[in-house]
């Protein structure tokens, strides 16, 4: 089989040279992505460090209530934030939600709108749709390569990994909310005069906010998942002491923190789920 491997087509090459083509090229834009991703951290970090935790903890809860009207849901998300508070991974968490409330916005203001115009533009959805495949399948360590090479290490290069995993979940969220939209309920906006624009935000993206607030759902899910990684890279937060703990062998280090990362996905998914009614 040397004759085969002697064939072998440059894949790695190409993209190194594609990498590295991109680095002296746009060496300005990426500085200015980083600096946009930092000044976005640092306010976060800024909102939910500086006041008392227990202040952020009742602002939580009075988010809550108004997302769901539910007393239920409030008390869960209060205790599990009092339960973080008692093992001491308030800071990690906030750390944590910095880069997951960073992923969240990047991710929706970019995948809702390209999800809009994917419903509208069939042959645009199966244009994007092998290179969103490809995004959700290629392998997450691969992505922290290109974010080392063009962001160096920290918080921003482990946003932008997650950013590149987490974004074809809302585009096809998004899309299958908008293109399900009845035929019906179209045709009855339009007998009553609305315009394009009108029938987007009075008829489809009413009926598609459950999809849409569920690929929100599933960006900050996705977020998670990505903590532990993006501390490989220099990132704060939850997955620091998840990779201590996995380099020292610590069993009580490790399911602690990783109980408290579940903690957090669950109060995040019971705040932010909407159902249709």
């Amino acid at each position: 089989m040397d004759w085969l491997e002697d064939m072998k087509i440059p894949v790695g090459k190409v993209a190194r040279d594609v990498f590295d083509w991109l680095q002296d090229v746009g060496g300005p834009v990426f500085d200015w992505i980083s600096l946009m991703g930092e000044v976005m951290i640092e306010a976060f970090l800024w909102v939910l460090q500086t006041p008392h935790p227990l202040i952020i903890v009742a602002v939580f809860g009075i988010l809550t209530w108004f997302l769901q009207k539910n007393w239920k849901i409030v008390l869960f998300v209060v205790l599990g934030f009092l339960f973080i508070l008692n093992q001491g991974y308030w800071e990690e968490t906030t750390e944590s939600l910095t880069l997951v409330l960073s992923a969240c916005i990047v991710c929706m203001a970019i995948g809702v709108p390209i999800g809009i115009a994917t419903a509208h533009r069939p042959r645009l959805y199966a244009t994007i749709r092998p290179v969103l495949d490809l995004m959700q399948t290629l392998p997450t360590f691969v992505y922290l390569i290109p974010a080392i090479v063009f962001f160096g290490i920290g918080m921003v290069p482990g946003l932008l990994a997650t950013v590149i995993f987490v974004l074809p979940a809302p585009i096809r969220l998004t899309h299958l909310g908008i293109s399900s939209t009845p035929m019906a309920l179209k045709e009855a906006g339009q007998a009553f005069g609305a315009t394009g624009r009108q029938l987007l935000w009075k008829v489809e993206l009413p009926y598609a906010l459950p999809q849409i607030m569920a690929g929100l759902n599933q960006t900050i899910m996705l977020s998670l998942s990505m903590v532990v990684i993006a501390a490989l890279v220099g990132a704060d937060g939850l997955g620091v002491p998840v990779v201590r703990a996995l380099n020292q062998v610590n069993t009580a280090l490790g399911f602690e923190s990783g109980f408290v990362i579940v903690v957090v996905a669950i109060i995040l998914d019971r705040m932010l789920r909407i159902e249709r009614k």
